[in-house]
């Protein structure tokens, strides 16, 4: 088999409400990139990658130029196994990660269509029949993110994410966090989530101040040394999401301790491979995973999901349905969230079609 045609598409994704985070970062329209793979075989594969701006090192319009420097390598190409294509495009074009990530999902989607299994049977097997989810609530007023995680509380969720520092007034934050917490009750799962937006100082004395309550604290500053002076300083559990990035950086915070759980991205690991690789490293050294993305719609939420549920359930704190965040979806048809927890599409490979007369015509066309 021989890859014959890469086809790339803009598509913005606009969230059903905007996303505040810290540092003044917003997430209300993305444009997601979506990538066809199609071969002499006649099987396609779909991949998809969507960069929030000044979120990481990623935008959405260095995918074309990446793929197209990397089209004599994969022009040609077998698609199955995609390790060994995605070492050849690592040779050839060192990182770039995020343009890879749509890449290696779609080698992936066509492997295991090759062998007419759904993905998950190739990443280790299915697990379990669905996954527990998180919900995420935008940085605004408190009383209106209670007013949010109790909907979503409604609904079968009992994991929540607050998001903080939009405002850069710790003592909100510690309001956001209490009456999130005092809303949804004992049991459920409260994290607060900078996105390394906080100084250490606004970090600890938000920490201390919570350090009462059933919280966990998400990646609240840009360096690990600070994440863990805030951790040492609040006695609270820690999630790793930015700064945990590649072997190395999971290893890094392992050692300090500050990585009680972890969100494994597949765009920030550079596609489903090297996340797998991840994932197998995490469950020897302990965290819970989310096993997730960036943003996006229903391409990567699937591959998420298919590899989430390869994993060992006691290890997985949560998967997160992106597509159920923004709109319009590229595949009406996908799985979507029931009572807080959500099941990997079935069929061979992601078990994904995107509507291709919302996709319309490409915007870049490599043969």
């Amino acid at each position: 088999m021989k890859i014959t045609r890469l086809s790339l598409w803009h598509v913005p994704l606009t969230s059903h409400e905007t996303y505040y985070m810290a540092e003044g970062k917003t997430c209300a329209t993305v444009e997601t990139v979506v990538l066809r793979v199609d071969t002499d075989a006649g099987l396609t594969g779909w991949g998809e990658v969507c960069p929030i701006p000044h979120y990481l090192p990623a935008y959405a319009r260095g995918v074309g130029p990446a793929l197209t420097d990397l089209a004599p390598v994969l022009l040609g190409a077998d698609p199955v196994g995609p390790e060994a294509l995605i070492a050849k495009a690592d040779a050839h074009l060192p990182d770039h990660r995020y343009a890879k990530s749509a890449l290696d999902i779609a080698l992936w989607d066509i492997t295991a269509k090759a062998a007419n299994l759904p993905l998950h049977a190739l990443l280790g097997g299915q697990r379990q029949a669905d996954l527990p989810l998180y919900h995420s609530i935008t940085c605004i007023a408190p009383d209106e993110m209670v007013r949010i995680a109790k909907d979503a509380q409604s609904k079968g969720m009992t994991q929540f994410q607050v998001k903080l520092g939009a405002d850069a007034d710790w003592q909100a934050d510690v309001e956001r966090l209490t009456k999130v917490r005092e809303a949804v009750g004992p049991g459920p799962i409260v994290y607060g989530d900078w996105n390394c937006g906080a100084t250490q100082l606004d970090a600890t004395r938000t920490g201390r101040a919570v350090a009462h309550l059933d919280i966990m604290l998400e990646a609240p500053c840009k360096t690990m040394a600070e994440c863990a002076a805030v951790q040492s300083a609040s006695g609270l559990p820690m999630k790793m999401d930015e700064l945990a990035h590649d072997t190395a950086s999971l290893l890094a915070a392992h050692d300090l301790r500050i990585m009680d759980a972890v969100a494994l991205k597949i765009s920030k690991f550079g596609g489903l491979s090297k996340l797998r690789q991840a994932r197998d490293l995490c469950l020897h050294l302990g965290p819970k995973m989310c096993i997730e993305c960036t943003w996006g719609s229903d391409i990567v939420t699937a591959a998420a999901l298919h590899l989430g549920a390869a994993t060992e359930p006691a290890r997985v704190l949560n998967v997160c349905d992106l597509s159920s965040y923004v709109s319009p979806r590229l595949d009406p048809t996908a799985p979507t969230r029931r009572s807080g927890r959500i099941a990997p599409p079935s069929g061979p490979g992601l078990g994904i079609a995107p509507d291709l007369d919302l996709l319309g015509a490409p915007d870049l066309v490599l043969d």
